[in-house]
C-alpha cells in the first residue's frame, strides 16, 4: 500500500455512490476536484466530464476536451459488476493522480475504493 493519504470531503462520497446508482448498470464516470498538499490528496468536488460515454462495462471522455485545470486530481467512475478493483483498462487510462472506484450496489464508503497510477490501494478518510 502507498503511503500517500486522500482524504474525500462527506459531499464527493455521497456524490459518486449516487452518480454511479442512477448510472446503474452502465458504468458512470466523474472528474475529482482538489489538491494535492506534500503526501496528502484533498478531494473537494465532483464534476461530470464534457460529452462522457456511459457504456455496459465502460465508460470514457474525451481529455482533450477539458480546460487546462490544474484542480482536476483524477477520476471516479463505478463497476457495475460489484468488483472493487482496477481493470487493466482502467490502469492503461488513468488520468491525473488518483482514480476512485464505485462498486454496486453503492451504498456506503465501504463501496469505494482509491488507487494510484500502478492500481495500488491508497488509504482514505472521509471529512467534512
Amino acid at each position: 500500500m502507498s503511503r500517500k493519504q486522500v482524504y474525500l470531503k462527506k459531499s464527493v462520497v455521497i456524490s459518486i455512490l449516487e452518480y454511479a446508482a442512477a448510472c446503474h448498470p452502465r458504468e458512470g464516470i466523474l472528474l475529482l476536484r482538489g489538491r494535492i498538499d506534500g503526501e496528502s490528496i484533498v478531494v473537494e468536488e465532483v464534476e461530470v466530464p464534457p460529452l462522457s460515454i456511459h457504456g455496459v462495462g465502460f465508460s470514457s471522455f474525451q481529455p482533450y476536451m477539458l480546460p487546462i485545470d490544474f484542480s482536476i486530481i483524477g477520476t471516479a467512475h463505478s463497476h457495475p459488476s460489484g468488483i472493487l478493483e482496477p481493470s487493466t483498462t482502467d490502469i492503461n487510462r488513468f488520468y491525473g493522480r488518483i482514480m476512485v472506484i464505485a462498486a454496486y450496489p453503492y451504498r456506503t464508503e465501504k463501496d469505494l475504493a482509491i488507487f494510484d497510477s500502478e492500481g495500488r490501494r491508497l488509504r482514505y478518510k472521509v471529512i467534512d
